[in-house]
């Protein structure tokens, strides 16, 4: 049964009985979702680029899971942030090591805040203002490096870093460019001037080699020329960082593609290599000292690009010419549909190249449905013998001019890409379809096998896992009632579990991007074709002895730590529950901070409350100082026994600048605590 979260708009969270500005009613209906972490995603983290969502799919094997907290519908609130300078409120988001939220703007890229009103732009780099130049940077496949940078491809041919910040750590309201390297010519000098010129997907591969692919949506094989693909060495990248002046011809490499052949979406790298997925063929690719090194090349087939069928109810189709996903990666594997009818989920040797496992996905929905996958799929390695994949249909989204002969797929304007009958009329003029399979591996090999399928479920929102919740997480449209909604989808059964309703106007639909999940542990957001990007989050922080005063949720958060970094530090073997749970105070004097969470079973007096001090270790708070108590607000006793489904409150007495004040300014207090057990 889908629990559906009624939002009170307020939420003043009262002391004792009256536990927030909800009705009674409300109160019993608002059940959070119980935490069912997982094991983490099994990510060899790439040391040359940032590791806090620095790219839309969350890392370099492009997985769409993060190891960041996610709402659990904790009296959840959504609120908007307003766009006032684009025309579209930012599709693409992603995060530096601070949390600085970095989207695209005005053509450029920006570092703006998200939480206010209206949306503020706090730097940025604006190519016709700042290099007095008309190109624009293709902000979906840039990211962020180790150095805080921002790495991007341009449409005029370059890839750049900008640097958005200065040593103390202060945004710069002009980025600077600290790299700049045209890749189009020379390419044009070497390969020959019938290339493809739309440089399209960036990625660093774990030697820090900048690898790069031309491309973009719909490349028919006999309309278009041949791409190319190729990288710019570290030992470049290092030297121009270092303030001298090297010779580029000698550290930009390339290899030329087939006629007609070209990338249709990003590219991703893991110690192996650089993966490739154009419209024809599956690569891996390794720097090399005579230059691009194909490790393999595996072709695979395509029905080529897909428009809505004569007297269909939808207009709308698909994007690609050949596969519409990310080539997604584990450490053993390179994962992929193709585009055949029905569509099959590919997995190859990310060491030899060879198909290991295949599988038709969504084949089973109602008569008439039509399938593209368009979005990239979700990979989820969580143990060495088993990959977990979501798959979802796309089909609808696109827009049916595409597929005219004079039709530029290059030009990413939301108006050029996506149908008008989808924007103005919702989900319904969708295909269905949303599957689960796992991939395992047996001492014979491995074998693919159907875990779910969500016939209903129509979807653009590009699912993401948050292995810290053990929830998927995505925005669609319930049919039945008309309202956009955050869902959260059961991991095991894929049944949704949780609804919190947005909005029943066509426009507030998700622009068919990606959210994004703020690592800091309380924040998922969502654009919407209103200028609006949403924003869930959980109210799980208040203050009992100051009813009407509402704690800030973006000064909110919370953390996973995983058992051994726990025991780090706090120099105990305990093991923790729950997260580490963090609010900032406008505080002068002693004061009660309440949080609320649920997860915990046992008895009271088997645990132990830490709090972090300024050193950054985890310390046992006096059991005088903290309670635990029921919903309202009544103490528990000590050899309580509590239940997991249960939404509880820890009380925490705190003074500024005492111990566990982590904020060193005066009348201000940041606290941070977490649960621990034996065991």
């Amino acid at each position: 049964m889908i629990k559906k979260i009624v939002c009170c708009a307020l939420s003043l969270l009262l002391v004792a009985a009256t536990l927030s500005g909800c009705t009674d009613r409300e109160q019993r209906e608002t059940v959070a979702l119980v935490p069912k972490p997982i094991a983490q995603n099994n990510v060899v983290p790439n040391p040359y680029m940032a590791s806090n969502e620095s790219i839309v799919h969350n890392d370099a094997y492009s997985s769409d899971v993060s190891g960041g907290v996610v709402p659990l519908g904790i009296y959840p609130e959504i609120t908007t942030a307003y766009e006032t300078e684009s025309v579209n409120a930012p599709p693409s988001i992603f995060f530096d090591d601070d949390s600085s939220a970095i989207t695209p703007y005005l053509g450029g890229v920006a570092i703006r805040d998200l939480t206010q009103e209206t949306i503020q732009t706090l730097g940025c780099f604006v190519p016709s203002q700042d290099d007095n130049q008309q190109y624009s940077v293709q902000i979906s496949y840039s990211f962020v490096d180790q150095l805080g940078n921002i790495v991007v491809p341009t449409t005029h041919g370059h890839v750049m870093m900008l640097k958005t910040k200065n040593e103390d750590g202060q945004i710069l309201p002009r980025f600077e460019k600290v790299l700049d390297v045209d890749v189009l010519t020379p390419a044009l000098e070497q390969l020959g001037g019938d290339i493809d010129r739309n440089l399209l997907s960036i990625v660093f591969d774990y030697q820090g080699n900048l690898w790069f692919v031309t491309g973009g949506f719909r490349i028919y094989p006999d309309r278009s020329g041949p791409g190319f693909l190729g990288y710019l060495s570290r030992a470049y990248i290092d030297a121009v960082l270092n303030g001298e002046n090297p010779d580029v011809s000698q550290a930009l490499h390339y290899l030329k593609l087939e006629k007609g052949e070209g990338a249709e979406n990003g590219i991703s790298s893991n110690p192996t290599g650089t993966a490739v997925l154009t419209n024809q063929a599956c690569y891996m690719l390794r720097a090399s000292e005579s230059g691009v090194e194909t490790l393999w090349r595996t072709p695979y087939e395509s029905n080529g690009a897909n428009d809505a069928q004569e007297g269909a109810e939808i207009t709308g189709g698909g994007l690609a010419w050949g596969s519409g996903t990310t080539p997604t990666l584990t450490n053993e594997l390179v994962c992929f549909t193709d585009n055949l009818d029905p569509v099959n989920l590919i997995a190859l040797s990310a060491e030899t190249g060879e198909v290991v496992a295949q599988i038709p996905v969504l084949d089973d929905l109602p008569e008439g449905s039509q399938v593209a996958v368009e979005n990239s799929i979700l990979v989820y390695s969580g143990s060495a013998d088993r990959t977990s994949i979501v798959v979802c249909n796309w089909f609808g989204a696109g827009s049916p001019g595409l597929s005219k002969p004079e039709a530029d797929s290059s030009i990413q304007k939301f108006s050029n890409i996506y149908s008008e009958d989808w924007t103005n009329q919702g989900n319904k003029m969708l295909m269905p379809g949303a599957e689960r399979v796992d991939i395992v591996k047996t001492e014979d090999g491995y074998t693919a096998r159907k875990i779910w399928e969500r016939k209903d479920l129509r979807d653009t929102s590009m699912i993401k896992l948050s292995t810290a919740t053990g929830y998927l997480y995505g925005y669609v449209q319930n049919l039945d009632t008309g309202m956009w909604c955050y869902q959260m989808f059961d991991f095991d059964t894929g049944e949704t579990v949780l609804e919190v309703p947005v909005s029943s106007r066509p426009e507030y639909n998700n622009m068919a991007v990606g959210m994004m999940i703020d690592a800091r542990g309380n924040s998922l957001y969502c654009p919407t074709n209103n200028l609006e990007l949403l924003r869930l989050q959980d109210r799980f922080v208040y203050l009992p002895d100051s009813p009407y005063a509402k704690v800030d949720l973006d000064l909110t958060g919370r953390k996973r730590l995983q058992t051994e970094e726990f025991r780090s530090l706090t120099g105990t073997q305990l093991s923790p529950v729950g997260y580490l749970s963090s609010a900032v105070l406008k505080q002068t004097k002693e004061t009660t901070v309440a949080f609320w969470m649920n997860g915990l079973s046992g008895r009271l007096d088997s645990f132990s409350l830490f709090g972090q001090d300024s050193s950054g270790k985890l310390v046992q708070i006096d059991p005088s100082l903290w309670s635990l108590r029921d919903a309202q607000g009544k103490e528990l006793s000590r050899n309580a026994s509590l239940s997991e489904s249960t939404l509880y409150q820890v009380w925490v007495r705190i003074n500024d600048q005492s111990k566990f004040d982590l904020d060193a300014e005066e009348k201000q207090v940041k606290l941070a605590v977490i649960f621990a057990m034996k065991g």
